[in-house]
């Protein structure tokens, strides 16, 4: 069951790498799609968040898998994404972006420096010997890992955050517009 657990897991990774991209493209090239800003961006992220958490808690509670320190300081950014974004889609909030794109960056910093210290571990330092920041308890597809999952997760949190922030900078400046546009 665990195997099929983390197969899942490695393919909505994909899933949330590929909604990451596309999200980046539409934000760069300034054409995020109205459905996109206005109806998926939140509860898509939302989503995430709470598929991150999920998974979080069945590898560590039901497999078994201890998280070492930095697993558990990249949960302490990921758990909250769920209320905060959760609550945010209820009141179709698109200023959520700035409270959940600063945890959500500080997660993303976190799970790029645990892949790191998984590939060259004596970068690291001292670490729990019991729980070391370098075991790899998963590797879907030969390259996926835990932090390269939670990773993936708050960078398409982060993206889908500014693209829902983005419909709403134009909505804001329309109805703030101090100066009426008839001629005299």
């Amino acid at each position: 069951m665990i195997a099929v657990a983390e197969r899942i897991f490695g393919v909505l990774t994909v899933v949330a790498a590929l909604i990451a991209v596309g999200t980046l493209i539409a934000l760069v090239t300034r054409r995020v799609p109205e459905w996109l800003r206005g109806e998926a961006a939140l509860p898509t992220a939302t989503a995430i968040a709470t598929v991150a958490t999920g998974g979080s808690l069945l590898l560590s509670e039901v497999a078994g898998y201890l998280p070492c320190t930095l697993c558990w300081y990249q949960r302490i950014a990921m758990y909250p994404l769920v209320v905060i974004l959760g609550v945010a889609t209820w009141r179709r909030d698109r200023d959520v972006w700035r409270t959940a794109m600063p945890i959500a960056t500080i997660g993303l910093g976190i799970a790029i420096w645990h892949v790191v210290i998984e590939r060259r571990p004596a970068l690291g330092g001292v670490c729990d010997p019991v729980a070391p920041c370098s075991l790899r308890w998963v590797e879907e597809f030969g390259l996926l890992t835990l932090p390269m999952m939670a990773g993936t997760g708050f960078l398409a949190i982060i993206l889908l955050t500014l693209a829902a922030r983005s419909g709403s900078d134009a909505h804001d400046d329309l109805d703030h517009d101090p100066q009426p546009t008839s001629a005299p």
